[in-house]
């Protein structure tokens, strides 16, 4: 497959993931192309390079526990080649039904499905999740960068659906705490911090993640974990769906997988994973970001076991300390 990818000068700092001809040759010849029905140990934690829509079927029933979805929104986009062309809503509409209700094939009974939209999208995707699963709740997170407008409003949220395949189903708050500044810090009669603690860096609480998340930062050129991908999703914001709803060693899959990052996130977690990317180019940058997760598990935004705020002291300071070798056991307690 044809790749357009344009060689680009960089700043000395820019930290961007990039591929040299000898990567693609190495990360090409690990992919998955699947011809026909497939076991499911033919696929664990393997990118499958194809169309998810040709492929699908041939995927087994009841193989994963966690399904997290970034389908092209509907707008007219260019991913390295591969064009998405907006439609109109009907046949948006009609485009998830070719592939969503297989994922209720996919997922085992008590599994959970996570579905990316925005604004223009996100009605379409609640109807179509309603129509195979039982839809949880709607999740909004701040991408904190977008666009000015003179005439509208800033655009710079987007949504997650939460459905599920029954009604029970697993999910762990106690995994996916807030870590939030005291502003206000509170104490009892006897002059003891109330929720609240002291540390080197501040004053600190833990609190029950909502369904507004204002705590993530959309990957950009200093960060590692950043490609070229023009829609890549923070491994922050995989880490608490997949701490939330799966357990070590379950099985996480994406259909959609461009640049690798469930997959990746799924391995520094301790999960199985598997998932699907029609862009070589995209495949290849999945291959050689999970090579880098066997040594490094460290995700931007995640330590001692809790999510803190942006660009918190203790969050910087925390991971500047902290560099994980592939060690699950850190992140999780069972």
């Amino acid at each position: 497959m044809k790749t357009n990818m344009i060689t680009k000068i960089r700043a000395p700092q820019n930290r961007t993931l990039t591929l040299t001809d000898k990567d693609r040759r190495i990360y090409r010849s690990g992919l998955l192309v699947l011809e026909g029905p497939s076991a499911f140990d033919a696929v664990k934690n393997r990118t499958l390079w194809g169309d998810a829509l040709a492929i699908l079927p041939w995927i087994p029933s009841e193989c994963c526990d966690l399904v997290f979805a970034d389908p092209p929104y509907n707008l007219t986009k260019n991913f390295n080649g591969n064009s998405f062309q907006k439609t109109s809503n009907e046949q948006y509409e009609n485009w998830l039904r070719r592939w969503l209700p297989e994922m209720k094939r996919l997922l085992r009974p008590t599994g959970a499905i996570y579905v990316c939209g925005d604004w223009r999208s996100s009605a379409a995707v609640q109807r179509v999740l309603e129509e195979n699963f039982i839809v949880q709740n709607r999740i909004t997170w701040e991408r904190e960068k977008g666009r000015g407008a003179k005439t509208n409003w800033k655009n710079n949220s987007e949504d997650i659906w939460f459905a599920t395949h029954s009604d029970v189903y697993t999910f762990h708050v106690d995994r996916v705490m807030l870590r939030r500044k005291v502003i206000a810090p509170y104490k009892d009669g006897n002059g003891r911090a109330k929720d609240w603690n002291e540390t080197e860096s501040g004053r600190f609480r833990s609190t029950h993640p909502s369904n507004l998340w204002t705590d993530i930062s959309v990957p950009f050129w200093s960060m590692p974990e950043n490609t070229d991908h023009p829609t890549q999703k923070p491994e922050k914001l995989l880490a608490k769906i997949i701490l939330a709803s799966t357990n070590s060693g379950d099985v996480v899959f994406d259909p959609f997988l461009g640049s690798g990052t469930t997959s990746v996130v799924a391995k520094k977690l301790n999960r199985q994973f598997f998932g699907i990317e029609i862009n070589e180019e995209y495949c290849c940058l999945a291959e050689k970001r999970l090579q880098l997760a066997e040594t490094n598990a460290e995700i931007q935004g995640y330590a001692d076991g809790v999510f803190w705020e942006r660009n918190t002291l203790a969050e910087r300071t925390t991971q500047k300390k902290q560099h994980f070798a592939f060690a699950p056991s850190l992140f999780e307690t069972k």
